[in-house]
């Protein structure tokens, strides 16, 4: 699979270390940034997630910040993005099964490598059960309001 995954700098030691696992489960990793633990501003790299998974130049993404909520409120600003902060592996699975989710946020500072590991192994491997909640996640990209904000 091809997969995203970005973050700011409290998370760039995670980054890599999920990076380098990813890709030594087979995964295709495109690593969006940043190389370095200099500050840097998780929206800019969310939004640069958000626009290599929704082009489909990547299937999956995950995005990392010091607690996952910058970066998630980031990603989802796109339409056609779904991004699940988890903590443990239920949630991801489950916000692939029902919500179609195809990005998954992690907080660098809340989570352990072998618990984002796991988060991670549970969303890829997760299908989206369509159904009932097929026409539930349409309504994720198409609200009922404007999203102009003039």
């Amino acid at each position: 699979m091809r997969i995203a995954i970005a973050s700011d700098h409290a998370a760039i030691a995670l980054k890599a270390d999920l990076a380098a696992w990813l890709a030594g489960e087979g995964h295709e990793v495109a690593d969006l940034g940043p190389q370095d633990d200099a500050p840097a501003d998780y929206p800019d790299f969310g939004y640069r997630l958000a626009e290599q998974v929704a082009s489909g130049r990547s299937e999956r993404g995950v995005a990392l910040c010091g607690s996952g909520v910058g970066v998630s409120i980031a990603v989802n600003r796109h339409p056609a993005c779904r991004c699940a902060l988890v903590s443990e592996p239920v949630s991801a699975a489950l916000s692939r099964q029902h919500n179609d989710a195809n990005v998954l946020a992690l907080g660098a500072r809340l989570v352990e490598l072998e618990t984002a590991k796991a988060c991670i192994a549970a969303f890829l491997a997760t299908a989206f059960a369509g159904g009932r909640h097929g026409p539930r996640v349409e309504k994720l990209g198409a609200p009922p309001f404007s999203l102009d904000p003039r």
